[in-house]
């Protein structure tokens, strides 16, 4: 089950036909946030994506209402940018048990397989597998006896 935010982003690309889901894509890609000051200082504490072939990174908050995600990616790669800001948006205030239950491959249901490559398929697999990765740290983290 995907959480609430992320599941009406998947409807919308969802009712979309052909290029309408790459016009939405690169919408998204527009809205990726910039860093927060308090991380552009710190850039290598991100936590690069190597299996994505556009250079990545990643850094996931966590507050009492739950997960926000920060990413950097460069403006030359809108598809990727537009995939991370989706994960951003639709995973912003998600618990970590909701990140970890996430399916790995929901892009299949926005049906991105439609208008980007094999290539980015991999690399928008890999962006949710470093958002699981992070989800499981925090769960240990907030699992471990004080």
């Amino acid at each position: 089950m995907l959480p609430q935010r992320l599941a009406e982003i998947v409807e919308d690309f969802r009712l979309c036909q052909g290029r309408e889901k790459l016009e939405l894509l690169l919408q998204y890609a527009e809205s990726l946030p910039t860093l927060p000051d308090h991380l552009k200082e710190h850039l290598n504490e991100m936590e690069a994506v190597p299996e994505c072939m556009t250079p990545v990174s990643v850094m996931a908050e966590w507050q009492e209402n739950g997960a926000i995600f920060h990413f950097a990616v460069p403006a030359e790669s809108p598809t990727v940018r537009g995939y991370a800001a989706i994960i951003a948006e639709g995973l912003r205030g998600a618990t970590p048990e909701e990140i970890l239950n996430l399916p790995s491959d929901f892009y299949i249901a926005m049906g991105l397989q439609d208008v980007v490559t094999s290539q980015r398929l991999n690399g928008m697999a890999a962006i949710v597998a470093h958002v699981k990765r992070l989800a499981l740290v925090r769960l240990e983290q907030m699992n471990k006896p004080s």
